[in-house]
């Protein structure tokens, strides 16, 4: 019997342990993805504050409806669809409270609307976005694939079952990542890659 398949198997009898009720086989689950969710929540949101709510929401999801996990496609595949749905979540509700806020703040002080003041705080976002330049510069999904492949090592025929797409799209969309990503570092660092062709 291969590794992976003793892996899977293990896998599989801690979800059944789990679905059955059994504490000691969920916590073990959590100690086995606790870190894999996590990094995929900071892939999502970018931001290690937001992951680290992100996962804590996943656990209590993953407590909530384990459940409903049928094994049709892999734990793991299934467990990436909560993360992402949790981060999707978390956005907006963010968003909503952010929209309500300057609601309040502009029917409560009209008078105090001063341009100086909005183009600081613009200013103050082009900052913040430039500290993560290069992977701003990829679409949702592109930085989602490259995360994937090349910092996780997923294959591209694993993460298309886990995004629901074809292979050959998330090769395109890794294409076009690696792609951006190599032309950011010969703007900023070209000592990086020299040597490397395209």
């Amino acid at each position: 019997m291969s590794e992976p398949t003793r892996i899977d198997e293990g896998i599989s009898a801690l979800v059944r342990g789990a679905q059955a009720g059994d504490e000691a086989a969920f916590e073990r689950l959590v100690r086995r993805y606790y870190e894999q969710i996590h990094r995929w929540a900071l892939a999502r949101t970018g931001d290690r504050d937001d992951a680290d709510d992100v996962t804590q929401e996943v656990l209590v999801r993953l407590h909530r409806h384990l459940a409903s996990f049928d094994g049709r496609s892999a734990f793991s595949t299934w467990l990436y669809q909560v993360t992402r749905s949790a981060a999707a979540d978390l956005f907006r509700k963010r968003a909503r409270r952010e929209r309500l806020t300057l609601k309040l703040v502009r029917e409560a002080r009209p008078e105090t609307h001063d341009p100086r003041q909005e183009e600081s705080a613009t200013d103050e976002r082009r900052a913040s976005d430039l500290v993560r330049a290069f992977l701003e510069e990829l679409s949702d999904r592109q930085r989602e694939v490259f995360d994937l492949v090349d910092l996780q090592g997923f294959g591209p025929v694993e993460v298309s079952g886990m995004l629901g797409m074809e292979p050959v799209t998330v090769r395109s969309h890794l294409f076009r990542a690696r792609k951006t990503i190599r032309r950011r570092i010969l703007e900023s660092c070209p000592e990086l890659v020299e040597g490397y062709g395209d």
